[in-house]
């Protein structure tokens, strides 16, 4: 399956390493050449859980070269999301005609391009392989997850099963019947344990014991859960039901919706946000296709998403160097909550 991996950060050169070093046809795309030609020099490395593997002379190259080396049967796209919808339109007439474009994103970027190009080209993709970056071509898997993959408009799994069993040789890859309800229950938390936890500054533990922290919680995820529902998606489960008990439209205080809360603490209340490690590298963050893509589907199914506007609003202010972050955002933002989205 000749593959082309687009994006030289921890997820694509991880993949990219392992299938080169095998000797599969597999090339690798760089922003530009000066990136190129580092890796080049550099070779490719991956260590850690998997095992590790080298490819010392890698297929690497700016993304413009690779038009002689098309036609492709899969295109990985890990990428940042805004910068994988600007990269689709050169993409797309590299692919066979019955290739794949498999974008790995966080928010709703396969459902946008499979909109655009039809599902029948795009697969959803996820990832929690723990994959990170210590220099140019040099990376580490640090736990033993996987990538998630799956048709966006369900019915049968063959293709979603070709591409396991492919990029299976890399990374373990397990395929879902629901990648649409996999991809919303990871949005879901994107829209309110990464996001708010980036504009206060903190972990979610250390903002959810603050009475606006939990409010800013409950409100942003009983909308985004909202749009996911009237967008006629059912959140799939993975440590937790996507849906707290007893909801019916909003969160309902309780011992059950503490005990379902605990459940998300434990397993993401002390991680440093990756927006806020974007905010502290300067870097463009995917705040439009996370609470951003919930304002316009919101707008779309009219529900009603005045919270997670009002946190865009505010991601984009910190963006823009008009504020920092930290917790006095919080209750900024509830009182900016303003009129509602629909």
């Amino acid at each position: 399956m000749r593959t082309l991996i687009v994006g030289i950060g921890a997820l694509g050169g991880l993949i990219a390493a392992r299938l080169q070093a095998m000797g599969a046809p597999a090339w690798l795309a760089a922003r530009n050449a000066e990136s190129a030609a580092r890796l080049k020099a550099s070779g490719l490395r991956v260590t850690g859980v998997g095992g590790d593997a080298s490819a010392h002379s890698p297929d690497v190259a700016a993304m413009e070269a690779y038009s002689g080396h098309a036609p492709f049967d899969l295109i990985v796209l890990a990428t940042k999301a805004q910068d994988a919808i600007a990269a689709a339109p050169q993409l797309m007439p590299l692919l066979t005609s019955g290739g794949t474009l498999l974008p790995i994103q966080n928010g709703g970027v396969s459902q946008i391009l499979a909109e655009r190009y039809g599902a029948e080209r795009v697969l959803g993709g996820l990832s929690n392989l723990g994959a990170t970056m210590s220099a140019p071509g040099h990376y580490e898997q640090r736990n033993a997850g996987h990538l998630l993959i799956g048709e966006l408009a369900g019915g049968g799994q063959g293709r979603a099963e070709g591409v396991r069993e492919w990029l299976g040789q890399a990374v373990e890859v397990r395929v879902t019947s629901n990648m649409r309800g996999a991809a919303w229950s990871k949005l879901l938390l994107n829209c309110s344990v990464t996001t708010i936890g980036a504009v206060a500054g903190c972990t979610m533990r250390e903002y959810i014991g603050r009475p606006e922290g939990r409010d800013l919680f409950d409100r942003a995820y009983d909308e985004a859960l909202a749009v996911a529902l009237a967008s006629g998606t059912r959140p799939e489960r993975m440590f937790a039901d996507p849906v707290p008990p007893g909801w019916e439209g909003r969160s309902v205080p309780g011992s059950a919706h503490e005990a379902w809360l605990g459940q998300i603490l434990d397993a993401y209340g002390d991680l440093k946000p990756s927006m806020l490690q974007d905010f502290e590298r300067g870097r463009a963050t995917e705040i439009d296709f996370i609470n951003g893509y919930v304002v316009d589907l919101g707008r779309r199914f009219g529900v009603e998403t005045n919270t997670n506007a009002a946190i865009v609003a505010a991601v984009h202010a910190i963006t823009r160097g008009e504020v920092r972050p930290d917790l006095t955002l919080l209750g900024r933002i509830l009182q900016d909550r303003g009129a509602p989205t629909v």
